[in-house]
């Protein structure tokens, strides 16, 4: 009787006959098909998008390179001047001393205040019991629910110079005079109303979907640093950021791109539909020269600049992230 191990057929490099096993070669044609199957999946998507978002971007850009007027628009002709549109605009001082601060300043204070906001609101949330939480969490959506349209005139309303609760609030306590102050007619006054209408349209999504990821974090990480001696503030920097960072970027990169290309909360301001020069910003101002103008050659040129400018302040941020990463 010998001692001897069997050798499963179709592996170990052995066949049922004894021969070396030979890999089976999958047909080209049955490789491409495997390879299409996904995008066939993902086609009608794919075409969708095209559709209503890449042909209007490169309809833009086209436009913007054009002396696009509105008997062009008529007649259905093109009038392409080159760069001409973009010498214009970034060698206005309008540009740089007017629209640029108030688009990147406003966009800047909005991100950093909204994301503060909401994850002081979701700390909070955080420490809540299930039921409370539940209806603290409801309450706060309902925030972010209302259109921006309906919540913009609410704040005009707060703070109109005659009949506004903030301003009727003011006088009775003797501080200023109904009437005696236009809030919308400063430039510094304007865009602290649209701070606050656009942080409290914000802070909603950031603090809810930060609250998922700060439950997400392991007890276990808070009670080994409060062993260790750590406080509040401590464990909030050692142990909730890290645990929160990347669903933390994905809320800086989204409130970013919404506060940066701001509209409805300055156009329905009094003075933001462009009556009052000093308060535009690149949305507004693109709007302006589209539509009050008809200079919708001009108007695709400051929306192409836009465009730039976001793009640049999200890849910046984007490599300051993952540099951290790496260290």
């Amino acid at each position: 009787m010998t001692d001897a191990t069997p050798v499963p057929t179709g592996i170990s490099g052995a066949s049922s006959g004894g021969r070396p096993f030979e890999r089976r070669q999958v047909p080209l044609g049955r490789r491409l098909a495997r390879g299409a199957a996904p995008w066939a999946l993902l086609a009608p998507g794919l075409i969708l998008l095209a559709v209503l978002l890449l042909w209007p971007l490169v309809r833009v850009l086209m436009l913007s390179f054009q002396d696009y007027r509105l008997r062009n628009l008529v007649r259905g002709e093109s009038n392409y001047i080159g760069i001409e549109n973009y010498t214009k605009i970034l060698t206005d001082g309008f540009l740089w001393k007017t629209v640029l601060p108030n688009t990147v300043g406003f966009a800047i204070v909005c991100v950093v205040v909204t994301i503060v906001v909401g994850i002081g609101v979701a700390l909070f949330l955080n420490t809540l019991g299930t039921v409370w939480r539940s209806i603290c969490t409801t309450v706060v959506m309902i925030a972010w629910a209302i259109p921006a349209l309906s919540g913009t005139y609410v704040f005009v309303w707060l703070f109109d110079p005659l009949n506004g609760l903030v301003t009727n609030l003011m006088d009775s306590l003797g501080i200023m005079d109904a009437g005696s102050w236009n809030w919308f007619t400063n430039r510094w006054a304007f865009y602290g109303i649209a701070l606050l209408n656009v942080v409290y349209h914000g802070f909603p999504f950031i603090a809810v979907t930060v609250l998922a990821a700060v439950i997400g974090v392991p007890l276990e990480l808070y009670e080994a640093a409060a062993l260790d001696g750590a406080g509040a503030w401590k464990r909030f920097v050692h142990v909730t950021l890290p645990g929160i960072r990347p669903v933390l970027a994905v809320c800086v990169i989204l409130s970013t791109i919404w506060d940066f290309k701001v509209f409805t909360q300055i156009y329905l301001m009094p003075g933001g539909d462009g009556s009052n020069r000093q308060v535009m910003n690149l949305g507004v101002w693109s709007y302006s020269e589209s539509f009050s103008q008809g200079m919708y050659g001009m108007g695709s040129a400051i929306a192409v600049l836009l465009t730039v400018v976001l793009l640049v302040v999200s890849v910046i941020y984007m490599r300051t992230l993952l540099k951290e990463e790496e260290l």
